[in-house]
């Protein structure tokens, strides 16, 4: 019913320009390295507050989902994510765009962040009160099970070689408990520097791990050929390519969507654990980090579909979801609004209209996304030289833009070059960024946890919700080390057969 009494209000024109003009700008935002969702909101949030509350509302969800689908745009073309939610993008999209398909993995990338999104609201819609009911029981336990269970995917993400993997994560672990301590507050390993304090900026070490490394390799490969990356012109995604990817957008849609609801979670988490689950389910043929369409469309209906999620206990509860929403929280209360379950009783209209242009922001995507996906792949068509340069120069501007400090630039700059050599000698950078998003939210939940438990480690074995997502975890981290035990005892087994029939 409210969703009906809300339709005429989206059809007012300075709704729809306003949408069309906050996705566009969002988008263009996360195609930049470094300019973050959440920089993209802040940036546009003061022209909201002269407003009327839908139209500044929306203007900031359309801001928001733009950039999260406009994060992968760079992670395709460039192996740069253009937002930390789009790194796992990057590990299937740029091997695609090698090979020629740039125009199919942004056609996949656009299609799954537009269903992602899209559904993501539906179930804002159907079960928010619910499912932010169900949010709620994450308390610190939980949290740090969630955490454990990100984790266990680095043997899947490690590719070829899983023990490379466990050291990059390992290193990552040790990179996030620089700064300060989460629980007693004091500094640790900031070798004396204040721009330690507050440890290394994981977007920094993002940024240096795959654009600037990238652009390095670049430089070196234009010096040995003047190769260019070429599109085959009927490149196109397939309908049965399409139709395989179904299921992988939808699981990773309840994915995104789920992680998205629990609070200090967000897309850069989901999306991992979302390719994560993409590449256990995948058959013998699909060979993740190559060039695999499914593992772009689940990063990318993943993290859009956190975009919803998170909406979830702001609207319902008044807690954000993720560091946008923190900022939008903000929004509403300056309009006057008091986000909660009195909210939906006091403003039932206003909600459902924003329900319906969150819908529409989603759409917006395809609408958009799909016209400009040739105009993306012009960018291929620069010989290398020059990319490399523009990468580099976006890499120095993004950094320095996170915090105005040069220092970032530092360490983005030997990220980069640390980078270079890593992959020269087959060390997935991916497995040291995961850690480093997820080390925080682990170490401080285990914190707390067992201040909580009064130093009882049971506590996270006693409470369902965490002892699932630890069993989880762990099938998670051995299945693939367990079926690359099984694979080589078969062949083992194999060559005895085939000597004794000799």
């Amino acid at each position: 019913m409210e969703l009906i009494q809300a339709l005429p209000n989206i059809l007012d024109f300075r709704i729809l320009i306003v949408l069309i003009l906050g996705v566009a700008v969002g988008i263009s935002i996360g195609s930049l390295p470094g300019l973050t969702a959440t920089m993209g909101v802040a940036l546009i949030l003061p022209m909201t507050f002269g407003m009327d509350p839908v139209v500044g509302i929306l203007l900031l969800v359309g801001v928001y989902f733009g950039a999260i689908y406009g994060g992968s745009i760079a992670a395709i073309l460039l192996n740069t994510p253009g937002t930390p939610s789009s790194a796992a993008t990057a590990l299937d999209g740029y091997p695609l765009a090698k090979k020629g398909q740039a125009l199919k993995a942004l056609t996949v990338s656009t299609i799954s962040s537009a269903i992602g999104g899209v559904l993501s609201v539906v179930i804002l819609i159907l079960i928010a009160p619910k499912l932010a009911q169900f949010a709620l029981k994450f308390s610190a336990p939980e949290s740090f099970a969630l955490a454990i269970f990100g984790l266990s995917i680095i043997s899947g993400i490690a590719g070829k070689y899983p023990i490379k993997g466990f050291i990059m994560g390992f290193l990552g672990l040790l990179i996030a408990s620089i700064g300060m301590d989460p629980v007693g507050g004091f500094p640790r390993f900031n070798f004396g520097s204040t721009n330690l304090m507050g440890g290394v900026d994981f977007i920094v070490i993002m940024i240096g791990l795959f654009a600037a490394s990238e652009a390095f390799q670049t430089i070196e490969d234009s010096f040995k050929s003047g190769e260019v990356l070429r599109i085959k012109d009927k490149a196109k995604l397939k309908w049965y390519e399409f139709k395989s990817l179904i299921v992988t957008i939808l699981r990773s849609t309840g994915i995104g969507t789920f992680i998205g609801m629990i609070p200090g979670a967000g897309g850069d988490i989901s999306c991992f654990v979302a390719y994560g689950e993409a590449k256990r389910f995948a058959k013998k043929d699909e060979k993740f980090g190559e060039g695999e369409l499914k593992g772009v469309a689940a990063s990318e209906a993943a993290n859009n579909a956190t975009t919803g999620g998170a909406m979830i206990p702001l609207l319902t509860l008044g807690i954000p979801g993720d560091a946008v929403t923190a900022v939008m929280l903000g929004a509403l209360m300056v309009q006057g609004l008091q986000p909660g379950p009195l909210l939906f009783a006091e403003n039932a209209t206003l909600v459902y209209t924003l329900f319906i242009g969150m819908i529409l922001a989603n759409l917006l995507i395809l609408i958009i996304g799909l016209p400009a996906i040739r105009l993306f792949v012009k960018v291929l068509s620069i010989p290398k030289i020059y990319i490399a340069a523009i990468i580099l120069i976006l890499c120095v501007v993004g950094s320095f833009a996170l915090g105005n400090n040069m220092f970032d630039v530092w360490v983005m700059l030997i990220a980069g070059l640390i980078g270079y050599f890593l992959k020269k000698h087959d060390y997935p950078p991916s497995p040291l960024i995961l850690a480093l998003i997820l080390g925080p939210m682990m170490e401080s939940n285990l914190r707390r946890s067992l201040v909580i438990a009064d130093g009882d480690w049971t506590v996270f074995v006693t409470r369902p919700i965490s002892a699932i997502l630890i069993a989880l975890a762990f099938l998670t981290l051995f299945t693939p080390l367990f079926q690359k035990y099984i694979s080589k005892r078969k062949y083992h087994l194999a060559e005895i057969d085939e000597n004794k029939a000799t």
